[in-house]
């Protein structure tokens, strides 16, 4: 087992590292932030996200675990006070043959600037091409078929993971993660006589793709955001969604369905102030 830890600044996470490296030590695993197959996440979800960009090149033989510092998240199966009862499932994995995972698709992002350039991204949660200041206007296809022309502040794409995050927040579905699929939901469409969408989350399988081209003269101002990193958009002639190919896997030391994650999170401080 060859373990590399990304935890976050705090002294609880630093401290947590701290007792895993003891273990590692005294066990003989291998620590190799390199080349990992075992990638332990200190944090929340969002250092989760930063881990899983950090060696989403490694996915084929790599697996996420993570230890939440606050609340339980969609990533993070482990609290601070279940860390002894994480490294026992640590060593216990490993005495296993390190294979028990569960995998989660992922979103695909192909970027073709107007210069010619393609760049490709993985999505883990979501990727979103917005206009913070005006609107902007794209044509929407879906496979090579004509969709609509929307106008508005802008679109996401989801994964099924992710639906619960800004897709939920924009009124999007949330949607089980064994469903091998994405999701387009609108950022504040404009809805006239010359403009008309469909104003509602809509659902590809892994045989479709969801291509957007901007309109000239409407990408002033416009990013794009794969998970948490931002980049510039404006020189942007068209971008292709599909689920990838890739997926990303975590080790699955203990199962909770995902069900009860979307109620611990949405639901469970309503249901105990009763």
């Amino acid at each position: 087992m060859r373990i590399a830890i990304v935890n976050g600044e705090g002294r609880q996470a630093l401290t947590i590292k701290g007792r895993i490296l003891e273990v590692i030590n005294e066990d003989n695993l291998q620590m190799d932030q390199e080349n990992p197959n075992l990638v332990i996440s200190i944090g929340g979800d969002g250092t989760l996200l930063h881990a899983f960009h950090a060696y989403e090149n490694l996915l084929d033989q790599v697996r996420f675990v993570g230890i939440h510092t606050g609340h339980l998240g969609f990533y993070t199966d482990w609290l601070v006070e279940e860390l002894d009862e994480f490294i026992h499932a640590l060593l216990a994995d490993r005495a296993h043959g390190e294979t028990d995972s569960v995998s989660y698709p992922l979103l695909e992002v192909a970027v073709t600037r107007r210069d010619g350039r393609r760049e490709r991204y993985l999505a883990l949660n979501e990727s979103a091409i917005r206009r913070y200041e005006g609107t902007m206007t794209t044509e929407v296809f879906i496979g090579k078929e004509h969709f609509e022309l929307f106008k508005g502040d802008g679109l996401c794409l989801s994964t099924p993971t992710g639906s619960t995050g800004l897709n939920k927040s924009l009124g999007g579905a949330v949607v089980h993660p064994r469903l091998d699929a994405i999701q387009l939901t609108e950022i504040a469409s404009i809805n006239n006589r010359v403009y008309r969408t469909l104003s509602s989350s809509m659902l590809f399988p892994s045989d479709e793709y969801v291509t957007i081209i901007p309109q000239d003269g409407q990408m002033s101002g416009v990013t794009l955001s794969i998970d948490h990193e931002i980049y510039q958009a404006e020189d942007v002639e068209k971008i292709i969604y599909r689920v990838a190919k890739e997926r990303v896997h975590f080790a699955r030391y203990r199962h909770t369905h995902f069900w009860d994650r979307v109620k611990n999170s949405f639901i469970s401080n309503i249901d105990s102030d009763k």
